[in-house]
C-alpha cells in the first residue's frame, strides 16, 4: 500500500490496530565481518509506534490494547497491513495478531 504520507507520525491507527516498525537485522558479525543483505534474515521483532483506542467488546465498552508505543513485540512472518512512507515500511497489525510483548 503506497501513500500520500509525508510523515509517518501523521498517520493514527483506527480501533484495535498497532503501527509497527520492523527492527532491523544486524548487517556485521560479532567477528566484524559485514554481511550481504541477502544473507540477513528479517526478524520477527518490532517497535510499536502508534496504537488505536481499542475495540468494543460486546456490550459496547472499549478494551483497551495490550501495547503502548514504545513496546517491542513479536510479531508473524507474513501479514499485517503493510504501508510505505518514503523509503521506509510499516506494518499494522490488529492487537490480537501481535505474538508477544517483550519485556527488557
Amino acid at each position: 500500500m503506497t501513500t500520500a504520507l509525508k510523515s509517518i507520525k501523521s498517520l493514527s491507527p483506527l480501533l484495535d490496530r498497532i503501527l509497527v516498525q520492523r527492527i532491523k537485522a544486524e548487517a556485521k558479525t560479532a567477528g566484524g565481518i559485514f554481511l550481504p543483505e541477502s544473507s540477513v534474515k528479517e526478524l520477527n521483532e518490532a517497535k510499536v509506534l502508534a496504537v488505536g483506542p481499542g475495540g468494543l467488546d460486546k456490550e459496547g465498552k472499549r478494551v483497551t490494547p495490550s501495547v503502548a508505543p514504545g513496546d517491542k513485540v513479536l510479531i508473524p512472518q507474513y501479514g499485517g497491513s503493510p504501508v510505505k512512507v518514503g523509503d521506509e515500511e510499516y506494518s499494522l497489525f490488529r492487537d490480537h495478531e501481535l505474538l508477544a510483548k517483550i519485556n527488557e
